[in-house]
């Protein structure tokens, strides 16, 4: 029986792309998932197809720059399934790629008004009502980029340092009353964001060959493998999975291709 069944998740950026594949693959194994994104028609078609395959799964529309937002689909989640046992701190943009001095301080802003501030609303939104429960994990999608640079990645490589430090922070301060929190790096990932930043054309991995990259549903596998006792193991960290021997941990293959 697998983890994740009867369990209630919450996944944002859940309308495509590694939150649609995580979302999907819980509802898959058993669990009441809640859908959150900004676009409530994509979330409104994966809802009924997941319902169709009768699972359990509730759109909740979502921007998580705003507190409000993020807190009201906590809210939604145990108002319909009477608890909230995962958290996934999902959503997260890489446009625009572009160089420092060429960027707009607006539209840069407002990357880290997601990338940052939302994996903040979203921890500062679960934290207490997990506490209530003694019981909850809360899963960061993190990136090889919290700890590298590259160039025209200013943006995303500085909020997922943030994210990752939110990680540290999070389990130093709540990891002794229950609340297991972990960062996910996946890797590059075959989804919207590679086909941006290969149409940037600015860094090495713009250059990567699309086989190069691993499939949304390896990154799902890998949410349910930290959602159980063996995540132990990478609480307040970041689990990789360009790492062979994590992937093999899991039962993946070595390569994407």
């Amino acid at each position: 029986m697998s983890i994740l069944k009867t369990k209630t998740v919450l996944v944002t950026g859940a309308s495509k792309g590694i939150g649609e594949a995580i979302a999907r693959h819980c509802a898959a194994k058993g669990a009441n998932v809640v859908l959150a994104a900004r676009d409530k028609t994509a979330l409104d078609r994966i809802v009924s197809e997941i319902q169709a395959l009768g699972d359990q799964a509730l759109a909740v529309q979502c921007d998580v720059s705003d507190y409000r937002e993020v807190n009201n689909a906590v809210t939604q989640a145990i108002k319909k399934y009477n608890d909230l046992d995962i958290l996934v701190n999902n959503a997260g943009l890489i446009d625009p790629i572009t160089r420092l001095a060429d960027s707009d301080p607006e539209t840069w802003d407002f990357a880290i008004d997601v990338n940052v501030k939302g994996v903040y609303h979203g921890l500062r939104a679960a934290i207490p009502e997990m506490l209530k429960t003694g019981h909850g994990t809360i899963i960061n999608i993190s990136s090889g980029a919290a700890t590298g640079v590259l160039e025209g990645w200013s943006h995303y490589c500085s909020s997922k340092a943030a994210a990752l430090s939110l990680t540290r922070c999070a389990d130093k301060e709540y990891g002794g009353q229950g609340i297991r929190v972990i960062g996910l790096s996946p890797g590059t990932v075959a989804t919207d964001m590679q086909k941006s930043i290969r149409s940037s054309g600015i860094n090495p991995v713009s250059r990567l060959d699309w086989d190069a990259h691993i499939p949304p549903e390896w990154v799902a596998k890998a949410v349910e493998y930290l959602c159980g006792k063996a995540g132990d193991e990478f609480l307040g960290k970041d689990f990789s999975l360009r790492d062979n021997e994590a992937r093999k941990q899991i039962g993946l293959p070595q390569s994407a291709k």
